[in-house]
């Protein structure tokens, strides 16, 4: 096992996904998708999440996947927002920006990790919703959980008071900079700039606004030489170069990233990656029009599973379902 990559995900198969228009505002990755025929995004995104989670089954990683009939839930492919596992049996819920992304929490996936894994408490920070204070998960913060630091690019879903408050609770040190893509706009999650593998580094030196601050997170993430940082430029990382999650397998590590990232890695980017993971590649086009790419769709795992129980599969999930989340 890894401590850094999960063995098993969490996704979401949506059945009527759209690019959200309450995100675009601050999404500098989310193009304008007006004119786009509805029932054939929602049909794409839906093969795409088939296709990826057999995908990452084939390669031997375990994808509990779960499925989302509802109409007002556009952003639930990305279920790294609200969700994160954590070792010793943690899990926490995260305060969302966006409102028409709350109800995007769901009871029934929690479940699901107390029945499959070991849990021991569920620590739930959306009330902070209430104080217009946000922090959505591993999507505005990227967690080394070798070395113990959770980096942040400040933003409006990454806000620094809610990430001390997580930081504290989980034994993480606070790491936050500023970060803009190169049309000048903030970095809206951490994600899409800085993926943290075993062996490796994927990050987009060249927006940080500070020198300093990019010197400092640079020989953190390389320290005693213990990984290779990869430096991205504004162009891969528009690609979503960046949005990539290392995974366990019995078979060695991979890197889950879309098509449109590999194809924008140059060749010997690939090779120093694939010293000590393999890349996967994983089409989700459609998807990408919401903004975010694979990493996004995977809330990864890293509690110890119960011994002897079988994979479990969830039925569609109704509001009803969602609505549990209240009651934990």
């Amino acid at each position: 096992m890894s401590v850094q990559s999960p063995a098993a995900v969490v996704m979401v198969r949506p059945h009527h996904f759209s690019p959200n228009p309450h995100t675009v505002a601050d999404n500098g990755f989310q193009p304008n998708a007006d004119g786009l025929d509805p029932d054939r995004l929602a049909a794409s995104a839906y093969d795409e999440v088939t296709r990826a989670a057999a995908a990452l089954e084939s390669a031997g990683v375990t994808v509990h996947l779960f499925e989302d009939e509802t109409t007002h839930r556009p952003d639930s492919v990305f279920p790294n927002n609200w969700i994160s596992t954590h070792s010793g049996g943690h899990i926490a819920l995260f305060p969302m920006f966006t409102p028409n992304r709350r109800t995007e929490r769901r009871g029934d996936i929690v479940e699901l990790l107390k029945t499959t894994y070991r849990v021991q408490d569920v620590i739930d920070y959306s009330g902070l919703e209430y104080d217009e204070v946000f922090l959505e998960g591993t999507g505005a913060m990227v967690l080394d959980h070798e070395s113990r630091i959770a980096y942040a690019a400040r933003s409006n879903r990454a806000d620094p008071i809610a990430l001390e408050r997580f930081c504290t609770n989980f034994g993480y040190e606070p790491m936050v900079f500023d970060a803009v893509d190169g049309r000048g706009i903030a970095v809206y999650h951490t994600n899409v700039i800085l993926s943290i593998a075993t062996e490796f580094a994927l990050v987009a030196a060249d927006m940080f606004v500070s020198p300093a601050r990019r010197d400092e997170v640079l020989g953190r993430l390389g320290a005693r030489g213990r990984r290779d940082v990869i430096a991205l430029d504004n162009a891969q990382v528009d690609a979503f170069a960046g949005n990539a999650l290392e995974l366990w397998t019995a078979q060695g590590r991979v890197l889950a990233l879309s098509r449109t990232a590999f194809d924008a890695l140059t060749v010997d980017q690939r090779a120093r990656i694939e010293r000590s993971a393999r890349l996967l590649p994983l089409d989700v086009p459609t998807i990408e029009l919401a903004g975010g790419s694979v990493r996004c769709m995977l809330a990864g795992v890293h509690l110890d599973p119960r011994p002897g129980l079988v994979d479990h599969r969830s039925a569609p999930v109704d509001d009803a379902a969602a609505d549990e989340i209240a009651a934990l």
